[in-house]
Protein backbone atom coordinates (compact mmCIF):
# COMPACT_ATOMS: atom_id res chain seq x y z
CA UNK A 1 0.00 0.00 0.00
CA UNK A 2 2.72 3.28 -1.45
CA UNK A 3 1.70 5.73 0.48
CA UNK A 4 2.96 9.51 -0.02
CA UNK A 5 5.94 11.09 2.50
CA UNK A 6 4.95 10.97 6.00
CA UNK A 7 2.98 14.24 6.94
CA UNK A 8 3.44 15.88 10.23
CA UNK A 9 0.86 14.58 12.69
CA UNK A 10 -2.85 15.85 12.26
CA UNK A 11 -3.88 18.52 14.47
CA UNK A 12 -6.29 16.63 17.30
CA UNK A 13 -8.92 19.29 17.36
CA UNK A 14 -9.89 18.28 13.50
CA UNK A 15 -8.69 14.99 13.59
CA UNK A 16 -12.03 13.00 11.98
CA UNK A 17 -12.32 15.46 9.08
CA UNK A 18 -8.85 15.48 8.45
CA UNK A 19 -8.20 12.13 8.06
CA UNK A 20 -11.71 11.39 6.44
CA UNK A 21 -10.57 14.21 3.56
CA UNK A 22 -7.56 12.66 3.32
CA UNK A 23 -8.10 9.05 2.68
CA UNK A 24 -11.16 10.72 0.43
CA UNK A 25 -8.38 12.68 -1.35
CA UNK A 26 -6.14 9.70 -1.73
CA UNK A 27 -8.98 7.42 -3.65
CA UNK A 28 -10.15 10.57 -5.64
CA UNK A 29 -6.27 10.65 -7.02
CA UNK A 30 -5.31 7.55 -7.42
CA UNK A 31 -3.28 7.29 -4.64
CA UNK A 32 -4.98 3.91 -3.65
CA UNK A 33 -6.16 2.36 -6.19
CA UNK A 34 -9.37 0.45 -6.97
CA UNK A 35 -9.50 -2.87 -5.45
CA UNK A 36 -6.30 -1.97 -3.16
CA UNK A 37 -6.82 -3.43 -0.05
CA UNK A 38 -6.29 -1.26 3.20
CA UNK A 39 -5.04 -1.75 6.65
CA UNK A 40 -6.59 0.53 8.54
CA UNK A 41 -3.31 -0.24 11.39
CA UNK A 42 -0.76 1.08 8.45
CA UNK A 43 -2.83 4.40 7.70
CA UNK A 44 -3.59 4.95 11.74
CA UNK A 45 0.51 5.27 11.80
CA UNK A 46 1.38 6.51 8.67
CA UNK A 47 -0.66 9.21 9.93
CA UNK A 48 0.03 9.21 12.99
CA UNK A 49 -3.29 8.89 14.67
CA UNK A 50 -5.19 6.01 16.76
CA UNK A 51 -7.43 3.82 14.38
CA UNK A 52 -10.55 5.40 15.79
CA UNK A 53 -10.74 8.00 13.72
CA UNK A 54 -9.22 5.85 10.49
CA UNK A 55 -12.28 3.33 11.17
CA UNK A 56 -14.88 5.91 11.65
CA UNK A 57 -13.49 7.69 8.35
CA UNK A 58 -13.49 4.23 6.37
CA UNK A 59 -16.93 3.61 7.60
CA UNK A 60 -18.08 7.04 5.75
CA UNK A 61 -16.47 6.26 2.79
CA UNK A 62 -18.11 2.71 2.37
CA UNK A 63 -21.44 5.00 3.12
CA UNK A 64 -20.40 6.51 -0.04
CA UNK A 65 -19.48 3.38 -2.06
CA UNK A 66 -16.13 4.25 -2.25
CA UNK A 67 -14.95 1.36 -0.10
CA UNK A 68 -16.26 -1.88 0.64
CA UNK A 69 -15.23 -4.60 3.08
CA UNK A 70 -15.92 -8.04 4.29
CA UNK A 71 -16.40 -8.43 7.97
CA UNK A 72 -13.18 -9.54 9.66
CA UNK A 73 -11.32 -10.60 6.85
CA UNK A 74 -10.48 -7.12 4.30
CA UNK A 75 -10.85 -4.19 3.44
CA UNK A 76 -10.20 -1.91 0.29
CA UNK A 77 -11.27 0.38 -2.20
CA UNK A 78 -14.20 -0.55 -4.57
CA UNK A 79 -13.50 -1.09 -7.65
CA UNK A 80 -15.15 1.32 -10.77
CA UNK A 81 -18.04 -0.29 -12.08
CA UNK A 82 -17.87 -0.32 -16.04
CA UNK A 83 -20.98 1.62 -16.32
CA UNK A 84 -20.74 4.25 -14.30
CA UNK A 85 -19.45 7.33 -16.75
CA UNK A 86 -22.59 6.81 -18.64
CA UNK A 87 -24.73 7.35 -15.39
CA UNK A 88 -23.08 9.82 -13.93
CA UNK A 89 -21.99 12.63 -16.64
CA UNK A 90 -25.94 13.02 -17.60
CA UNK A 91 -26.71 13.76 -14.24
CA UNK A 92 -23.89 16.22 -13.20
CA UNK A 93 -24.35 17.50 -16.93
CA UNK A 94 -28.12 18.28 -16.07
CA UNK A 95 -27.89 19.49 -12.47
CA UNK A 96 -24.87 21.91 -13.49
CA UNK A 97 -27.27 23.54 -16.17
CA UNK A 98 -29.69 24.09 -13.03
CA UNK A 99 -27.23 25.40 -11.39
CA UNK A 100 -26.41 28.05 -13.61
CA UNK A 101 -29.80 29.12 -14.08
CA UNK A 102 -30.01 30.02 -10.73
CA UNK A 103 -26.54 31.74 -10.52
CA UNK A 104 -25.94 33.42 -13.46
CA UNK A 105 -27.87 36.73 -12.03
CA UNK A 106 -25.93 36.69 -9.02
CA UNK A 107 -22.15 36.12 -10.68
CA UNK A 108 -19.66 38.93 -10.42
CA UNK A 109 -16.61 39.90 -12.14
CA UNK A 110 -15.05 38.43 -8.88
CA UNK A 111 -16.41 34.71 -9.61
CA UNK A 112 -15.13 35.21 -13.29
CA UNK A 113 -11.89 35.96 -12.32
CA UNK A 114 -11.74 32.75 -10.15
CA UNK A 115 -13.02 30.77 -12.80
CA UNK A 116 -10.46 32.13 -15.49
CA UNK A 117 -7.47 31.11 -12.97
CA UNK A 118 -8.79 27.84 -12.72
CA UNK A 119 -8.41 27.40 -16.12
CA UNK A 120 -4.91 28.65 -16.72
CA UNK A 121 -4.07 26.27 -13.99
CA UNK A 122 -6.24 23.70 -16.39
CA UNK A 123 -4.02 24.33 -19.24
CA UNK A 124 -0.96 23.85 -17.39
CA UNK A 125 -1.90 20.44 -15.98
CA UNK A 126 -3.12 19.13 -19.18
CA UNK A 127 -0.03 20.24 -20.79
CA UNK A 128 1.74 18.33 -18.30
CA UNK A 129 0.01 15.32 -18.59
CA UNK A 130 -0.94 15.43 -14.85
CA UNK A 131 -4.56 14.00 -14.60
CA UNK A 132 -4.41 14.48 -10.88
CA UNK A 133 -4.03 18.29 -10.80
CA UNK A 134 -6.08 18.61 -14.39
CA UNK A 135 -9.14 17.08 -12.74
CA UNK A 136 -8.49 19.26 -9.36
CA UNK A 137 -8.37 22.55 -11.66
CA UNK A 138 -11.58 21.56 -13.54
CA UNK A 139 -13.66 20.96 -10.82
CA UNK A 140 -12.38 24.46 -9.31
CA UNK A 141 -13.47 26.29 -12.57
CA UNK A 142 -17.12 24.16 -12.49
CA UNK A 143 -17.52 24.97 -8.40
CA UNK A 144 -17.84 28.99 -8.90
CA UNK A 145 -21.06 28.86 -10.38
CA UNK A 146 -22.37 25.42 -8.54
CA UNK A 147 -21.64 27.68 -5.01
CA UNK A 148 -22.82 30.68 -6.41
CA UNK A 149 -26.61 28.78 -7.06
CA UNK A 150 -26.86 28.72 -3.54
CA UNK A 151 -28.80 25.81 -3.21
CA UNK A 152 -27.26 23.79 -0.46
CA UNK A 153 -29.23 20.96 -1.78
CA UNK A 154 -27.89 20.79 -5.57
CA UNK A 155 -24.26 21.82 -4.06
CA UNK A 156 -24.54 18.40 -2.20
CA UNK A 157 -25.88 16.43 -4.52
CA UNK A 158 -23.43 17.79 -7.67
CA UNK A 159 -19.84 17.24 -4.57
CA UNK A 160 -20.72 13.48 -4.22
CA UNK A 161 -20.85 13.17 -7.68
CA UNK A 162 -17.84 15.00 -8.48
CA UNK A 163 -15.97 13.08 -6.25
CA UNK A 164 -16.96 9.52 -8.66
CA UNK A 165 -16.28 11.98 -11.69
CA UNK A 166 -12.51 12.94 -10.41
CA UNK A 167 -11.61 9.39 -9.53
CA UNK A 168 -12.51 8.33 -13.10
CA UNK A 169 -10.63 10.62 -14.85
CA UNK A 170 -7.93 9.89 -12.75
CA UNK A 171 -7.82 6.53 -13.42
CA UNK A 172 -8.72 6.30 -17.16
CA UNK A 173 -6.70 9.44 -17.97
CA UNK A 174 -3.34 8.74 -16.05
CA UNK A 175 -0.78 8.47 -19.22
CA UNK A 176 -2.83 9.76 -22.10
CA UNK A 177 -2.61 12.94 -24.39
CA UNK A 178 -5.04 15.84 -24.12
CA UNK A 179 -6.24 18.43 -26.25
CA UNK A 180 -7.26 22.12 -25.22
CA UNK A 181 -10.88 22.01 -26.05
CA UNK A 182 -11.96 21.70 -22.90
CA UNK A 183 -9.97 24.77 -22.25
CA UNK A 184 -11.85 27.03 -25.33
CA UNK A 185 -14.87 25.82 -23.98
CA UNK A 186 -14.42 27.18 -20.51
CA UNK A 187 -13.60 30.21 -21.80
CA UNK A 188 -16.56 30.35 -23.64
CA UNK A 189 -18.42 29.49 -20.49
CA UNK A 190 -16.95 32.35 -18.73
CA UNK A 191 -17.72 34.80 -21.97
CA UNK A 192 -21.51 33.86 -22.24
CA UNK A 193 -22.22 34.02 -18.37
CA UNK A 194 -20.69 37.82 -18.56
CA UNK A 195 -22.94 38.62 -21.17
CA UNK A 196 -25.63 37.06 -19.10
CA UNK A 197 -26.46 34.61 -22.01
CA UNK A 198 -27.71 31.31 -20.21
CA UNK A 199 -29.05 29.73 -23.39
CA UNK A 200 -25.63 29.38 -24.85
CA UNK A 201 -23.45 29.00 -21.33
CA UNK A 202 -26.08 25.90 -20.96
CA UNK A 203 -25.83 24.59 -24.86
CA UNK A 204 -21.49 24.61 -23.96
CA UNK A 205 -21.70 23.06 -20.50
CA UNK A 206 -23.85 20.28 -22.31
CA UNK A 207 -21.03 19.90 -24.92
CA UNK A 208 -18.10 20.17 -22.37
CA UNK A 209 -20.16 17.05 -20.64
CA UNK A 210 -20.76 15.13 -24.21
CA UNK A 211 -16.93 15.48 -25.27
CA UNK A 212 -15.62 14.25 -21.68
CA UNK A 213 -17.94 11.24 -21.55
CA UNK A 214 -17.41 10.24 -25.61
CA UNK A 215 -13.44 10.94 -24.84
CA UNK A 216 -13.77 8.23 -22.03
CA UNK A 217 -15.47 6.14 -24.22
CA UNK A 218 -12.64 5.86 -26.98
CA UNK A 219 -10.45 5.28 -23.57
CA UNK A 220 -12.14 2.18 -22.09
CA UNK A 221 -12.57 1.00 -25.05
CA UNK A 222 -8.59 1.05 -26.28
CA UNK A 223 -7.89 -0.04 -22.76
CA UNK A 224 -10.41 -3.18 -22.65
CA UNK A 225 -8.85 -4.33 -26.63
CA UNK A 226 -5.14 -4.13 -25.25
Amino acid sequence: MPLPAKNSEIPRPSIREEVYNKLLNWIMEGVLQPGEKIVDKELAEHMGVSRTPVREALRRLEDKNLVESAANRWTRVSEIPSEEPEMIYPIIQTLENLALSTAIQAMTEKDFKKMSRANSVLKSALKNNDPVAASKADAEFHSVFIARSQNFHLINILEDLKIRYRRLEVIYFKGMSYDDSSIKEHESIISSLRAGDIVLAKQIIHSNWEKSLELLRVIKKNKETT
